[in-house]
């Protein structure tokens, strides 16, 4: 066998490998969501949002819901706001000053801590949310308690350092020639990065976004040690315990006491992929407005 023939194999073998890991994902994606499908349809409607509660008085919050999940869906998007609202800025701007300020000495040594991070379990994370509230419980702060507050700050901590990472990773991979553009125009540093850099890797930095908001929704083990309980109804503060979506799933698939249960955890799972989709076929509509925005 000649070399070029090994070599036509081989690139014919890589094809045929990439072509049936790409078929196998989307198999796995098909076969959970059909098997989601099939066990929570059933369940699917006003009674399993709103329980016997009557829907304009569980959405205004008059009544408690009992036994529904629109408290859980509610906390659950008051947590994926405050942890984006807090992570965002601050990881995006971390990427930043790492890809276009900081020496390449001090990129290693941040880069190395961040992926550092990044590698922290979310129960780790979680516990110390907890090892937070023990020290202010027995220092300054005795009426200190678990709470919606602290779960964002701990899945706030947990989603930076992936939007560190994809800032940074999207503007140091653009070419010379569109770092050379501002500067030739008579641009500052950061109106180079405003108008020039940050447009060309939107698509890259809005990605990490999204990821973000991914992992702020369906963390569970974070929240089940920072503030989320089986019944709280709707959070009046940011300081009252909360209920979420991903832990529903986990407490009516660990405790529950009939099939009928057990469907409604299948249908509240059905639920967190709906609004997870949502979110990221919001964050795509908010990056292609920016894309085109950033283009004119």
């Amino acid at each position: 066998m000649t070399p070029g023939t090994r070599l036509r194999i081989a690139d014919k073998a890589t094809v045929v490998f990439c072509w049936a890991a790409a078929m196998g994902t989307g198999m796995a994606v098909l076969t959970v969501m059909g098997f989601l499908l099939y066990r929570g349809a059933g369940v699917l409607g006003p009674e399993l949002f709103f329980g016997q509660t009557h829907w304009w008085e569980a959405l205004t919050g008059a009544r408690p819901v009992f036994g529904g999940l629109w408290p859980a869906l509610a906390g659950t998007l008051l947590l994926v706001a405050l942890s984006c609202a807090m992570a965002v800025p601050v990881g995006i701007a971390g990427g930043i000053y790492l890809a276009e300020y900081a020496t390449p000495r001090f990129q290693g040594v941040a880069g190395f801590a961040v992926d550092l991070m990044a590698g922290i379990p979310s129960i780790v994370m979680g516990l110390f949310g907890f090892s937070m509230i023990v020290v202010l419980r027995h220092t300054f702060a005795p009426q200190a308690k678990t709470c919606l507050l602290l779960a964002a700050v701990c899945i706030a901590l947990l989603i930076l350092p992936y939007l560190v990472r994809t800032t940074q990773n999207a503007l140091s991979g653009l070419p010379d020639h569109l770092r050379l553009l501002g500067p030739s125009l008579g641009f500052s540093t950061w109106r180079n990065i405003r108008h020039v850099l940050l447009p060309s890797a939107g698509r890259g930095v809005l990605g990490g976004v999204i990821l973000a908001m991914g992992r702020a929704a369906e963390d569970t083990a974070v929240i089940l040690l920072t503030g989320v309980v089986a019944q709280a109804f709707l959070p009046r503060s940011l300081w009252d315990k909360f209920e979420a979506l991903p832990f529903r799933i986990y407490y009516l698939a660990a405790e529950h006491r009939t099939a009928g249960e057990l469907d409604q955890a299948f249908g509240t799972a059905l639920v967190l992929l709906t609004l997870t989709g949502l979110l990221f076929c919001l964050a795509f509509a908010v990056q292609r407005t920016m894309e085109k925005r950033w283009k004119v």
